[in-house]
């Protein structure tokens, strides 16, 4: 033996940090070469050349009692490729290239910015990539534990045994590394870390493609650039177009609830792409968002406890079926978004938690690093490593899945220190205030990345506060997120059309607050699922009235969300009107459909919505224009009548918009009208084919030349009662 005790003793148990230093074929100081492989349960080993024959065949012998073999060789100067002829001690043979034969599969450059938190690509560095090397084919493996004492990657390639492949720490970045010939797609496996502490613990990937499904957790090697995407025209119209002059109307799903195979049985990512293709056509919605597809290990969590960054769920297929389903909705004209979830992660010990033994990925310090509503643990936003794991995920999902657009989930919980924190359980920032800065500047370098990488593809930021410039530029000092979610137009309108008519005159003026700022960030209302879950009610169950009465208001509400300036965002089950909370176990009510008219008629009342919608120009384009909305009248309180207009920046298009708040019918009500001339109505909430009493304007109204509500003309029109009318000028 030719290592020293010291040596010998870190590679044979376990302990050492470079073992190509001492595996592998080297060259010895005093001439020749010497072969070391580490092989546990083998009984004989020869080091055989590959691609030159003429090399010596070298003998291996077993170094004592361990599983150290050493072979030596002094006629011999050059380092050459050679395989492993292994006999193991059941006489089985193999014949392998030497893991430990391979240079870095990662460059000096790349780890460099990765310690510097801007290799934008890393998820092709880091994790577990098959390849191709000097004719071999394997897979090279990766992982930051800058902590760890040793680390192996194990897997059913290695019978899981630790001892076979420990990986190599790259200088001082943190990051570990190996390539394991042999090894492919579908191989399974996890990472064996021997903490400072002397723990041994068993890791998924952070960078993991592919899981198992749960309640199994190790990762899969899994090669992403197969898949054969067809949808460059819709790539090329979404980068030429700005989205927020664009019609944007989201239906938001949840892949497992949305439809049942069978009972307990989800259809997968390949099953659901015809199905949801012809519902959301048939609907007229713009986009789709999934609530987190992310691989999360517990389902009641509905994809916001994520323990797979990088992975869509294994739940309804492969990487490649999820790749399948986006490239279908993207042929057919439908936008995909994803909630995205960079707040907080959970504290699995087999997952990102304390991932080498010490706080890694969340902040060392509990006043930043635990959730205290969630229980779960927060990222350390301010480490380099951890910004690029989080900003080059966001740029991953836009990159390898061609996503649309990330909605952010819980933005508001990273941006303050205080965030459902008492007094004395955070500490300010360095300038005394309660401002995350280290997630500001995260989040302004994520949309920076985005949108300069991947023109038109939208983020969203479900941010529930006042913080100024959610949606400004970031180089005019704003975060630079596209949309921001009002939650403020949300909660009004929601609480508003809960109240009994007869105290609705009283409260109009919330229900019209939101016209008071929206001109301050680019908003998107939402009804989304957080309204319909832990004993909120339904959307149908919240409002009053019997019989028709809440069906009329749905239609009101749905009425008030397409048409009002913004674009919007419904979540599934809600445009049949369910009567049900939403249940992430059960399915929507179909069958409602088929049991009560007024509930197809809700349906098609949406349906109608977005067809207009998508079609009139005056309803989307302006909707960040100084000019594209104005109210005509929101004071007749006592009449609890409201009217506005929409149109485009140009005042080329006009829609004239009627709401009828109370359950009084109103005829003979004047208006102002913008322009003369034959206002037809284009939608009425009343009609029979949406379940009303088909009162209304019989086709529309002729202007006449009296003044009113400031305008130049008007005209008499006859108002449902708990309506919604749309006017066009023509």
């Amino acid at each position: 033996m030719i290592i020293s005790e010291a040596e010998f003793e870190a590679i044979t148990h376990g302990r050492h940090a470079a073992p190509h230093e001492l595996l592998g074929m080297h060259q010895l100081e005093g001439g020749g070469v010497v072969v070391r492989a580490l092989l546990p349960l083998a009984k004989g080993v020869v080091a055989v050349p590959v691609h030159e024959p003429s090399k010596p065949v070298i003998a291996l012998r077993r170094v004592g009692e361990s599983d150290l073999f050493e072979g030596m060789l002094e006629e011999e100067n050059e380092i050459y490729a050679y395989d492993l002829a292994i006999t193991w001690g059941d006489g089985e043979q193999w014949r392998t290239r030497d893991a430990f034969s391979f240079l870095p599969t990662i460059s000096n450059d790349d780890l460099y910015l990765f310690n510097q938190g801007d290799e934008r690509r890393i998820y092709e560095k880091l994790g577990a990539h098959p390849r191709c090397i000097d004719g071999v084919d394997g897979t090279s493996f990766a992982v930051w534990a800058p902590n760890a004492q040793r680390v192996s990657v194990v897997g059913d390639f290695n019978g899981w045994d630790g001892r076979h492949h420990p990986m190599r720490m790259l200088g001082q970045s943190g990051v570990w590394e190996l390539f394991a010939p042999g090894c492919g797609v579908g191989s399974h496996y996890k990472f064996q870390i021997l903490t400072g502490d002397g723990d041994l613990q068993e890791k998924t990937d952070p960078f993991g493609l592919f899981f198992e499904i749960a309640p199994k957790t190790a990762s899969i090697v899994w090669d992403n650039s197969r898949f054969a995407w067809t949808d460059a025209d819709w790539i090329r119209r979404r980068e030429e177009a700005e989205p927020r002059s664009q019609p944007m109307s989201i239906y938001e799903m949840h892949l497992g609830s949305w439809r049942k195979k069978a009972e307990g049985e989800s259809f997968s990512y390949r099953e659901l792409a015809p199905r949801l293709v012809d519902y959301l056509r048939k609907m007229g919605f713009t986009h789709v968002e999934f609530l987190p597809v992310a691989e999360h290990a517990y389902y009641p969590s509905w994809g916001y406890q994520v323990t797979g960054f990088y992975a869509p769920s294994s739940r309804y297929g492969t990487p490649e079926d999820f790749q399948f389903l986006i490239n279908t909705l993207h042929e057919a004209g439908i936008g995909v978004f994803i909630d995205w979830v960079p707040a907080h992660f959970p504290k699995d010990d087999w997952a990102l938690t304390r991932f080498d033994g010490t706080p890694l990925f969340e902040h060392p310090d509990p006043e930043r690093g635990e959730h205290p509503d969630w229980g779960t643990a927060v990222f350390n936003y301010g480490r380099p490593e951890v910004k690029n794991f989080i900003a080059a995920n966001a740029r991953f999902w836009c990159d390898v899945f061609h996503v649309d657009g990330l909605r952010v989930d819980a933005v508001a919980s990273m941006l303050y220190l205080d965030y459902s924190r008492k007094k004395g359980e955070w500490t300010p920032n360095i300038h005394g205030g309660n401002q995350n800065l280290e997630a500001v500047e995260l989040l302004r370098h994520t949309n920076h990345v985005v949108h300069s990488e991947f023109p038109g593809v939208v983020t969203m930021a479900e941010e529930s506060t006042a913080w100024p410039g959610v949606t400004r530029d970031t180089n005019a000092g704003g975060l630079g997120f596209t949309l921001k979610w009002d939650m403020g137009w949300m909660h009004d309108t929601l609480k508003f059309l809960q109240k009994k008519t007869a105290r609705r005159p009283a409260q109009q003026g919330k229900f019209t607050f939101a016209s008071q700022y929206h001109h301050q960030e680019k908003y998107l209302l939402p009804l989304s699922h957080d309204e319909v879950v832990h004993e909120k009610r339904s959307l149908i169950g919240r409002m009053p009235g019997t019989d028709a009465e809440p069906f009329a208001n749905m239609r009101l509400l749905f009425g008030y969300q397409w048409l009002f300036p913004g674009k919007q965002l419904l979540f599934m089950g809600g445009e049949i009107g369910q009567r049900t909370e939403w249940n992430e176990d059960g399915e929507v009510p179909w069958e409602i459909l088929e049991e009560n008219a007024a509930h197809a008629g809700l349906q098609q009342w949406v349906a109608d919505l977005n067809h207009l919608y998508r079609d009139e120009p005056a309803l989307w384009e302006g909707d960040y224009s100084e000019g594209g909305f104005y109210w005509v009248d929101n004071a007749d309180h006592a009449a609890n009548v409201a009217s506005f207009v929409r149109q485009t920046p140009d005042c080329s298009r006009q829609a004239l918009v009627l709401l009828n708040l109370g359950n009084a019918s109103h005829a003979g009500y004047r208006i102002g009208l913008p322009r003369a001339g034959w206002w037809r109505e284009a939608l009425n909430s009343d009609s029979e084919h949406y379940g009303g009493a088909n009162l209304g304007n019989h086709g529309g109204v002729h202007s006449e030349e009296t003044p009113w509500h400031s305008q130049p003309w008007s005209a008499e029109f006859n108002l449902p009662p708990l309506s919604c009318s749309v006017f066009l000028c023509e």
